[in-house]
């Protein structure tokens, strides 16, 4: 039994959990607080919720942290964005080497501010014998973008169209060696998956709240966790 008071019976524990944090900026003005204000609750909220999927075993977190349409924001606000990224990694490095957490970016990780590159390579370094699980942080990345980049990729290696599969592509894709979502959570109450992998969701499961990322909390990962283990995944199979 884990901390939620569950037990394997009652719950399906995803192997791999994806989640698009939107909300941040509604959650701030709702609040009567600044965007950046908001950007750090929203940060506070992703700690939590890094604890709480290395407690309950989920093997695989990914987490849509900055895409490349979020450059077309403010430079004040993408500033902050990587100060509180580089803020995390100072200050949880520790944190992920004891509970056995390796880091990883989905995205151009050279093409980000030179102080968020360096933290994020060293914590890379530092985490890279790590096994319990895997956190990955979609940082400038685009789906579309990672697809043009894997066939690029392939081509540059001499890939002949007819010796390409689908297992031959997931291999030149930022998510190499790890398996597809199988859950994937979207806050806010969008319901778009906002160019957040493309490829690897074919047949992730998806779960809608109207909660702003601020406010997801142990509660709400509950909720969704709850919800996903009603759903029968048939992978395209007869009922």
């Amino acid at each position: 039994m884990n901390d939620f008071g569950l037990t394997e019976t009652n719950i399906k524990i995803p192997k791999h959990l994806a989640v698009i944090m939107d909300g941040n900026g509604r959650w701030a003005t709702q609040k009567g607080l600044s965007r950046s204000e908001g950007h750090r609750g929203g940060a506070v909220a992703s700690k939590k919720l890094i604890t709480q999927s290395r407690k309950l075993g989920i093997e695989h977190l990914t987490l849509y942290t900055f895409s490349h349409e979020n450059w077309n924001r403010s430079a004040d606000e993408v500033s902050t964005l990587f100060k509180l990224l580089v803020e995390f990694l100072n200050t949880e490095l520790k944190t992920l080497e004891e509970q056995d957490i390796k880091l990883s970016v989905f995205g151009e990780l050279e093409k980000l501010p030179l102080a968020a590159s360096k933290a994020l390579q060293y914590t890379i370094k530092r985490t890279q014998n790590c096994k319990s699980m895997y956190l990955n942080l979609a940082l400038n990345y685009s789906g579309r973008y990672e697809i043009v980049q894997a066939c690029k990729k392939l081509i540059s290696e001499g890939i002949k169209p007819q010796e390409l599969t689908e297992k031959l592509f997931s291999e030149a894709l930022y998510s190499q060696g790890q398996p597809d979502p199988d859950l994937i959570i979207r806050t806010s109450g969008e319901y778009r998956i906002s160019n957040f992998l493309l490829f690897q969701s074919a047949y992730s499961e998806y779960y809608f709240t109207p909660v702003l990322w601020p406010d997801f909390d142990e509660q709400e990962l509950f909720k969704a966790l709850s919800d996903y283990s009603k759903r029968q995944r048939r992978f395209g199979t007869a009922t």
